[in-house]
């Protein structure tokens, strides 16, 4: 409704333009059928973890030949949740006879190695540890 004929809307008109009529957008979805809320609610979960390796880290697994079964990996990642949930910023994870120095709120592997390059079991820089 025009309040007045000289081609300006009056604040009603533009309160239900811009306020009163949202136009709901269409919801798009991924190849894999799921919304940009799915894929944001699985990410939140806090029982999502997605490790990272740092170039330190990948170096000393080639250096040392260490390979990482899938299970190892499952447990690693476990092991971080664990210490994320006691409030653990820079722990030792070991799994099997590997150990693993992670930094938990970036879940991200420092570096990693074997029984055998435990020289002295002596491990600095860490508030925590965890045995899996």
């Amino acid at each position: 409704m025009d309040i007045q004929n000289n081609g300006y809307m009056s604040i009603a008109q533009l309160t239900d333009q811009y306020l009163g009529k949202a136009q709901k957008m269409p919801v798009r979805e991924t190849k894999d059928g799921l919304t940009f809320q799915d894929v944001l609610q699985r990410k939140a979960q806090p029982g999502d973890c997605s490790l990272k390796f740092s170039k330190h880290a990948m170096g000393r697994l080639s250096d040392r030949n260490i390979e990482l079964s899938d299970n190892q990996l499952e447990r690693l990642a476990s092991g971080t949740r664990k210490a994320e949930q006691k409030g653990i910023r820079d722990s030792l994870v070991i799994v099997d006879s590997l150990a693993f120095i992670v930094n938990v709120p970036n879940q991200t592997v420092v570096t990693a190695m074997d029984s055998t390059q435990t020289d002295e079991n002596i491990f600095t820089n860490i508030n925590g540890a965890v045995i899996m």
